[in-house]
């Protein structure tokens, strides 16, 4: 029997972990690693390369760069620089090839009105944009840096605000103006919640829209708009099944390292995964396995990393990197 809820998140490098832990090394997945930076971010790269890898890891195709640090959820502009300067330099290894002035369009996905859901809007306030921008009208030198790059950028709300899909209103526009790549800009669903606010994932395989809040819309990809689509998100919530999930094992943990009670923690370790999602769910209520939970700060550190984000991306199509 299926549970009721599954310990989800839109990380490719945590389904590769759970992938790793039950299956050894899976053909179709391919992963690097380094450091950068004198070790404070570590960057992760997940390929996807054929339907072996899709089905197994349950994404689409594609490349996954992840860049961990906990120091992301800091306040400090000389680490938050240097953040932007690596993000800048992954989302350019993805961009298409450059055929004269390369068009892109910036989508800032999510709620503005909800906080942990409030990353796109807030990086596309900050964006330069660069489309019918003229030195009569705007910034001469910001022209002038920006010269290799169409910067077009939207915020299209979410469906109970428009009573259109994200997907649908960015396939409009993008008749209209006609860009090379789409850039588009979301909060995720973490597993771990040390991943909180202190990941960032880049991706060439698209986004689904509202995924942050477990709400996946239609999805934003090649297919659905015939465009590439880059896709950047960061993990700004956990579910409740994610927690006491956690919480199970950190107990199993403890009856390991207790004198009288390791019996207990062998029996439960004779558990397979989906018993113990079963376990979990007979332990919470149901209006509980459907709530997502964010760090009380999230307020500050939404902002903080949505400068981040938006200078990245601002370092790119100035050619500062």
């Amino acid at each position: 029997m299926e549970s009721e809820f599954k310990v989800r998140t839109d990380l490719a490098v945590e389904l590769e972990e759970d992938v790793k832990e039950e299956q050894g090394k899976s053909e179709g997945i391919r992963m690097e690693r380094e450091s950068i930076c004198d070790g404070r971010i570590h960057v992760t790269k997940v390929i996807i390369e054929n339907e072996q890898g899709e089905r197994t890891m349950g994404k689409e195709k594609g490349t996954y760069i992840t860049l961990e640090s906990e120091e992301l959820a800091n306040t400090s502009e000389g680490y938050h620089r240097e953040m932007s300067a690596a993000l800048a330099s992954y989302v350019s290894e993805l961009l298409p090839p450059k055929k004269g002035r390369l068009k892109i369009l910036v989508v800032g996905l999510g709620n503005r009105d909800a906080t942990p859901d409030s990353l796109g809007p807030r990086v596309v306030d900050n964006i330069c944009v660069t489309r019918l921008i003229t030195e009569e009208i705007g910034n001469v030198n910001m022209v002038e840096k920006c010269k290799n790059y169409e910067v077009s950028a939207i915020i299209p709300g979410v469906l109970a605000q428009t009573g259109m899909e994200s997907t649908e209103i960015v396939k409009g526009v993008t008749g209209e103006i006609e860009p090379d790549v789409v850039i588009a800009i979301d909060s995720l669903a973490a597993r771990n919640t040390k991943r909180l606010n202190t990941t960032i994932q880049i991706s060439d395989a698209g986004i689904n829209p509202g995924s942050g809040v477990g709400n996946h819309r239609k999805g934003l990809t090649y297919d659905t708009i015939h465009i590439p689509v880059i896709a950047i998100g960061i993990p700004t919530v956990v579910d409740a099944a994610t927690i006491v999930n956690d919480t199970f094992e950190n107990l199993l943990n403890i009856f390991k390292m207790t004198k009288g009670l390791e019996s207990i923690n062998k029996v439960m370790s004779e558990f397979s995964p989906d018993e113990k999602y079963e376990l979990v769910r007979e332990l919470i209520e149901p209006s509980i396995a459907s709530m997502y939970v964010t760090p009380k700060d999230v307020d500050a550190t939404v902002k903080y990393i949505s400068y981040t984000v938006s200078e990245g991306l601002n370092i790119l199509w100035s050619n500062d990197i």
